[in-house]
């Protein structure tokens, strides 16, 4: 047994998983007592921050964290205990009586206190001991108020409470109480640290180092109230994940169609993430633009002129466009705190992304692969985005195009069917072609001319490079819409350059474009016809030349607002019935996809709006 003074242990309170010893494999490497905590609390929680190593804030953990400050702070030096280990319980001392705030001449005070047992297998940094003589009665700090349960605490608390005291005990002290310290109620709960407590807990510790070994996510809980709290809700998506699993298995009547006639409001989730993210891309477009870092702000620089200053946390990624640099402090800054890099080329291609260590376990990855050497996986995948897409593009012209005929209308659904009943790959993408023939064929009506200046010349989709305006929109607006999708699959700790539809080739973020194939019509091109019918952008927004036709810096910058409003757009839900932006939309697909890649739930459901 040892006591160490250093590096705090992890917690949902004080630190992130990037602070704690990483899972995979677990075996000789002792439990932390937190950690014992977020498993209590749920299982699915504990693997995804400390397997995964998934983290996200919310204002619970930023006040436990404030409120940690203190007693995180080391200070006394325990005494050395009279016995060299004492196994169980020992109730000689009466811990009830003694109290940290006011100690007798002989009570040492430790705060911060860094124990190890390794053949028990837990390890823990104790907020504050109290040391009589042989006696330790720990004291552990809680953020919230006390609990109105007969307890006056939760099951997690006193199993954190009960390890603290597993390892005193065998660090040779008597232990047989412990406190929990509520900040905001600023008060002290008893709690006994007796035999029922001890055997939970053990029984606890053995789960969290069979379930760390594992592969497969623990289940989510059902309808909890503890997600509401949970800083990592929004990751977990415990509720969407079990209403996919219920209506694609028949356990629920749910259809994920958007022509279904259920009535409104019959599938009906929690929302446990944010409307929308408040973090926004920093384009950098420029030409000679230079990004470095002060503190925690980007810095975006001309020769000596500051052209822009932002926080870093309001910067969800980062896009440089052309002949833009960007300081070594900078990737540095960025990299560390999960926001990565996007580099466009001049003519707005996707050439790279710079991105962190990111995931520390390679499960998904490991899926992703497996999966793309299933052919009937590939199969099915792909037909659900293509379907997705299909079904998108019809809607987007059924919507604002004017005078589209019916039967073109009728042609498009033919091509829907042709594409879910695809027997292949290559058949599947001659149905893909032929839709997007028929959708394109028709793009020019809804598009609005605002006067005879500005009338749009459309005859079809054409690119590399595009030859008119509209075709040069489309093809910027599909560039951003690749490095969204690519930075989403980076965030899930996937490879956007390995696919199961699109064949991987070098250069080619085939992954990304699987995932982007159902938001081209709902983000892309809504985003561009948007740009057009408002004005956002003119005829004097591009140069022609004999190569094609580019956006110019004033039309690109329009282009990339319009972009960013439909992506911030709030729209209900089409399968979970909450209001939240397609950019979150786009996120929790880029889950979704992951969920499914892992066997967390039974199918992929593309995106479709109503």
């Amino acid at each position: 047994m040892t006591y160490s003074k250093g590096v705090p242990g992890p917690s949902k309170d004080s630190v992130t998983p990037q602070d704690s010893p990483a899972l995979q494999g677990f075996g000789d490497v002792p439990l932390p007592v937190r950690m014992l905590n977020e498993f209590a609390y749920c299982p699915r929680l504990f693997y995804l921050m400390h397997v995964e190593g998934q983290w996200a804030d919310n204002h619970f953990t930023v006040e436990g964290r404030e409120v940690h400050r203190r007693v995180d702070r080391a200070s006394g030096k325990p005494p050395t205990p009279s016995i060299d280990v004492i196994e169980g319980r020992n109730d000689s001392a009466n811990a009830n009586d003694v109290d940290a705030a006011d100690q007798e001449d002989d009570e040492i005070a430790v705060r911060s206190l860094d124990l190890v047992d390794e053949e028990l297998g837990l390890s823990g940094k104790l907020d504050l001991v109290i040391f009589d003589d042989n006696v330790a009665l720990p004291i552990e700090t809680k953020r919230g108020h006390v609990p109105d349960n007969p307890e006056q605490s939760y099951e997690p608390e006193r199993v954190q409470l009960m390890a603290q005291g597993l390892l005193l005990r065998r660090s040779g002290y008597r232990c047989t109480h412990g406190f929990l310290y509520f900040a905001a109620s600023k008060a002290r709960v008893l709690v006994p640290l007796d035999d029922a407590l001890e055997a939970r807990t053990l029984d606890l510790l053995s789960q969290a180092k069979l379930a760390a070994q594992k592969r497969e996510l623990p289940a989510p809980l059902e309808d909890s109230p503890k997600c509401g709290g949970c800083s990592l809700a929004g990751i977990c998506l415990p509720d969407e994940t079990l209403a996919l699993r219920k209506a694609i298995t028949g356990e629920a009547p749910a259809s994920m169609e958007p022509d279904d006639s259920r009535a409104t409001g019959e599938v009906m989730l929690r929302r446990l993430y944010p409307v929308r993210d408040n973090a926004q891309a920093l384009y950098v477009h420029e030409p000679g633009a230079y990004v470095t870092k002060e503190q925690k702000r980007l810095v975006v620089k001309k020769k000596n002129e500051v052209l822009a200053e932002v926080k870093l946390k309001d910067v969800a990624h980062v896009v440089l466009l052309g002949r833009v640099t960007i300081s070594p402090a900078a990737i540095h800054l960025l990299c560390s705190e999960g926001r990565s890099i996007a580099h466009l080329s001049f003519g707005n291609w996707l050439t790279g992304m710079t991105v962190g260590n990111g995931m520390r376990n390679a499960f998904d990855r490991a899926a992703q692969f497996r999966a793309a050497d299933d052919p009937d996986r590939c199969l099915g995948f792909a037909r659900r985005i293509v379907s997705a897409k299909i079904r998108n593009q019809r809607t987007l012209l059924r919507r604002n195009a004017s005078d589209v005929e019916k039967a073109h209308l009728d042609e498009m659904t033919r091509m829907l069917r042709k594409a879910e009943a695809a027997k292949s790959l290559e058949q599947l993408l001659g149905f893909e072609g032929n839709a997007a023939r028929l959708y394109f064929s028709r793009f020019d009506r809804m598009l609005r001319a605002r006067d005879l200046d500005t009338h749009w010349d459309f005859e079809g989709r054409n690119r590399r490079p595009p030859r008119d305006p509209v075709n040069a929109m489309l093809s910027f607006a599909y560039a951003l819409l690749v490095k969204e999708v690519t930075s989403a699959l980076y965030a899930e700790g996937l490879d956007p350059w390995w696919g199961l539809y699109h064949q991987p080739r070098h250069g080619k973020p085939a992954l990304a474009l699987d995932l982007m194939e159902e938001f081209r019509p709902i983000i892309a091109d809504s985003a561009v016809v948007t740009a057009i019918n408002t004005g956002m952008v003119g005829r004097s927004d591009f140069t022609r030349h004999a190569l094609g036709c580019i956006l110019t810096p004033s039309g690109r910058k329009a282009l990339i607002r319009a972009y960013e409003t439909r992506l911030d757009q709030v729209v209900t839900h089409p399968i979970f019935g909450y209001r939240c932006s397609w950019r979150s939309i786009l996120r929790v697909q880029a889950k979704l996809l992951t969920r499914w890649l892992r066997g967390d739930i039974p199918d992929y459901i593309g995106m479709v709006t109503r």
